[in-house]
């Protein structure tokens, strides 16, 4: 039997050449096409585009053989592509669905495989499951070599970069930004963001300048294209050294995004997604509900009853988050690890969108970021101080065990706070007295455990990271 491929919190990720080869690549594809098929939509268009990690784009046009073979038509990126744009591309081509190969924030020897519906939002899950179901041994793929499928139209290679700029300009006011005058730090931490921020905001008083905006799958100076610490410190570094009045920082697959403020200090992933909100909700007065992760801010809970405006919980990831936002029309969806969708886009991360955002906020309101998260704080009534433990596990048999111990443990408090309850919805999440929280699951991604909490005090954090560990025997 061939290696078993498994869809985890957003798509397969696996060790280039280890897991994630060629053949195995293509048996995904063959999984999704039949889908594709299953669905009824023989002869229809697919989006397929990639990153910049280590042939990933001769893997997307692997990808596109299979497709192509299978009786859908094929637009395939010309380039590095941000999956926010794979995405919006969707749309805009009638397609119905997309493959894009990245392993978005991974460390620099995986790459993966992400499919995407109609909406250009994630595929739920019942869906992964049937596309899991649906991969083949690899003797049953199909394939048409790509040069014969260029010849006969099956497949079309595009640039997805004018719709979607011309689509995003009618989200937010750029001219606005280019005039602002700001200094804008960009980290494009080696990956899709490069280009974006300038290309957007050239020609007015607004000046960019960019760091890691070359291709390097090895990701110098930083262990993966995350925008956390310690990734992000050349950036903030940068941020300081060069005057510049916020740092921006997209993902390696720039839909995510990380915030640093004007005096080079991080504005973590819970802050920015409060920031998000309280932006459309506040500055902007726009209204709908606010779709989050059970890993994410109180922030919201608590702007959701200013503005009166509900807000959803979900489990981790996008194929939670796209279809809730869908069902309910959302403003704004998100999660921990700095994507946050909007209500007008496609229900997809946006990186490029969101950065846009902040720099609106700071034209509208003549505050500097540190500025805006104080304000945030005072209109939500609560601080949020927040962090989170990674630990890599050694195998399955560490990983149950874990799981085991956490699942036995009822503490009466953690971090000197009194356990309220305990919610398993994805990992769990233990509520404690004054709105605090304590998560422990595990990486849906990676072979990691992670520890996160929230709370209104600075000098709680590192007590409920702890015990945290303690709960899970670390």
């Amino acid at each position: 039997m061939s290696f078993k491929i498994k869809f985890g919190t957003d798509g397969w990720r696996g060790k280039i050449a280890d897991d994630y080869t060629f053949e195995n690549l293509r048996r995904c594809a063959q999984g999704f096409a039949s889908y594709m098929l299953e669905l009824g939509h023989a002869g229809k268009s697919v989006v397929i585009g990639h990153d910049k990690r280590f042939a990933s784009e001769d893997f997307a046009a692997a990808a596109a053989e299979v497709l192509a073979a299978n009786g859908l038509r094929v637009w395939l990126t010309d380039g590095a592509t941000p999956t926010p744009v794979i995405a919006f591309s969707v749309v805009n081509k009638g397609a119905v669905g997309a493959i894009n190969i990245t392993a978005s924030h991974n460390p620099p020897g995986d790459n993966g495989f992400k499919v995407r519906d109609h909406t250009g939002g994630a595929i739920d899950p019942e869906g992964l499951k049937r596309i899991e179901a649906l991969i083949p041994e690899i003797a049953d793929v199909k394939r048409l070599p790509i040069k014969t499928a260029l010849t006969e139209g099956k497949i079309t290679k595009f640039d997805a970069a004018p719709a979607y700029i011309a689509h995003i300009g009618n989200l937010v006011d750029i001219e606005r930004i280019k005039q602002a005058g700001f200094t804008v730090m960009v980290d494009c931490m080696w990956g899709n963001g490069a280009g974006w921020f300038p290309r957007l905001l050239a020609g007015g008083k607004t000046r960019v300048l960019e760091i890691h905006n070359q291709r390097n799958p090895v990701f110098p100076e930083m262990s993966r294209p995350e925008p956390i610490q310690p990734n992000i410190d050349v950036g903030l570094a940068a941020t300081t050294a060069n005057q510049a009045d916020v740092l921006l920082i997209t993902d390696g697959d720039a839909d995510r995004l990380g915030l640093g403020d004007e005096k080079g200090a991080f504005i973590n992933q819970l802050r920015a997604y409060g920031l998000m909100a309280y932006y459309l909700l506040e500055i902007r007065g726009q209204r709908g509900a606010i779709v989050k992760t059970l890993s994410t801010t109180y922030l919201l809970n608590k702007l959701g009853g200013v503005y009166d405006v509900p807000v959803y919980e979900t489990g981790v990831g996008f194929k939670y988050i796209a279809p809730k936002m869908t069902e309910t029309n959302a403003l704004i969806g998100g999660e921990e690890s700095g994507g946050y969708a909007f209500r007008g886009n496609v229900p997809e991360r946006d990186g490029i969108l969101a950065g846009l955002f902040m720099l609106d906020m700071m034209a509208q309101t003549g505050q500097k970021p540190s500025e805006l998260v104080q304000a945030m704080f005072a209109k939500a009534g609560v601080e949020s101080y927040y962090d989170r433990i990674d630990r890599v596990l050694a195998s399955a048999e560490e990983r149950e065990e874990i799981r085991e111990r956490v699942q036995k443990a009822k503490p009466a408090q953690i971090g000197g706070l009194e356990l309220l309850s305990i919610n398993t919805t994805d990992g769990f999440k233990f509520e404690l007295a004054g709105g605090s929280w304590l998560l422990v699951r595990f990486s849906g991604t990676e072979p990691l455990i992670r520890i996160y909490c929230e709370t209104d005090s600075p000098t709680r954090v590192q007590a409920l990271l702890q015990d945290g560990l303690k709960i899970a025997g670390l």
